[in-house]
């Protein structure tokens, strides 16, 4: 057995990625729905609710938490798919991780860190950090 990864494995997995980013939210949706890991990651950790996230696709953030993504998995580097959304200014994004039960302490930097560090006052008073 070869440990490379089967190519059209690969290809599917890069084109469930892109889903993400572009927010194909009917899409992303149906391909998790056949079976598709809700909670499948790239290379660098990023997981599906994390693409969608840090692109600002509310829409496909609720599909995925509703179909059983973890609104807190953390990429390779600590940082969780809410403080990614309070970084790129997705408030809608916010708001629907905070729905499906995101954790605004968990991550490094947390949400609540990276509000303080951009001043933002009223996502920290979202949280309930101050």
């Amino acid at each position: 057995m070869s440990d490379a990864p089967d190519p059209e494995v690969v290809e599917l997995a890069s084109k469930v990625f892109d889903l993400a980013r572009r927010g194909d939210t009917e899409a992303l949706a149906a391909y998790v729905d056949a079976g598709v890991p809700p909670n499948l990651t790239n290379d660098k950790g990023d997981s599906l609710v994390m693409l969608a996230a840090y692109h600002g696709h509310a829409g496909a953030v609720t599909a995925l938490l509703d179909r059983g993504a973890d609104a807190d998995r953390p990429n390779d580097r600590g940082q969780t798919p809410l403080a990614g959304a309070v970084f790129k200014g997705e408030d809608e994004v916010v708001r629907a991780l905070l729905d499906g039960g995101a954790d605004p302490a968990a991550g490094t930097p947390s949400a609540v860190d990276t509000a303080r560090m951009f001043g933002k006052t009223d996502l920290l008073e979202l949280f309930g950090a101050r």
